[in-house]
């Protein structure tokens, strides 16, 4: 795994985004004037938030996940929606939950716990995070609707990946940059 040992790193698991869809999200996303948009650069599916994990945490990752065979799932875009409920935190894409892309998170998730990393027990409602809100006011909650409804049938056809990657997310002012540490190639 590339990079130098400084201690711990924020890190976690995912999968990125071809350039098309990526750039088709930061056009969609920015006929919105609220909360913080994520760059294109950055949109991903996540399977495992590692959080701060010691870099020889990490590196026993990168050994586990490079000597497992993991399937290739198809990533299909299914709409937009808020997490958050009537305080809404994020405007995400969703992400069709095929068979191949939750055995990939499970395994993904095995090889972490294997090393000791301690992973929340969560639902996997995978998706890709466009917009993050901070206390919106009622007008904004009015104008987040309003793009939901011209918006939220937005749909793109499958994809098959490549690879997921460790990715290192270090926190700025400007928010989140991120580093690909490492790759898997995903089998068929």
């Amino acid at each position: 795994m590339p990079g130098s040992l400084r201690g711990e790193m924020r890190a976690f698991v995912g999968i990125p985004l071809p350039e098309d869809l990526s750039d088709r999200f930061e056009d969609l996303a920015s006929g919105l004037r609220l909360g913080r948009a994520v760059p294109a650069e950055n949109m991903h599916v996540t399977l495992a938030f590692l959080d701060d994990q010691p870099e020889e945490v990490l590196a026993e990752l990168h050994e586990a996940l490079s000597a497992m065979t993991l399937p290739q799932p198809e990533i299909a875009i299914e709409g937009l929606d808020l997490f958050g409920g009537a305080k809404p935190r994020l405007l995400f894409a969703s992400v069709t939950a095929h068979e191949a892309l939750t055995e990939l998170r499970r395994k993904v998730r095995q090889a972490v716990q294997r090393v000791g990393i301690t992973l929340p027990h969560e639902r996997f409602r995978p998706h890709v995070t466009l917009r993050r809100f901070n206390r919106l006011a009622p007008f904004e909650r009015d104008e987040l609707e309003r793009f939901l409804t011209l918006q939220g049938g937005f749909q793109w056809p499958g994809f098959r990946p490549e690879a997921c990657q460790m990715v290192e997310s270090l926190l700025t002012q400007e928010g989140a940059q991120y580093e690909v540490l490492a790759s898997y190639p995903l089998s068929k």
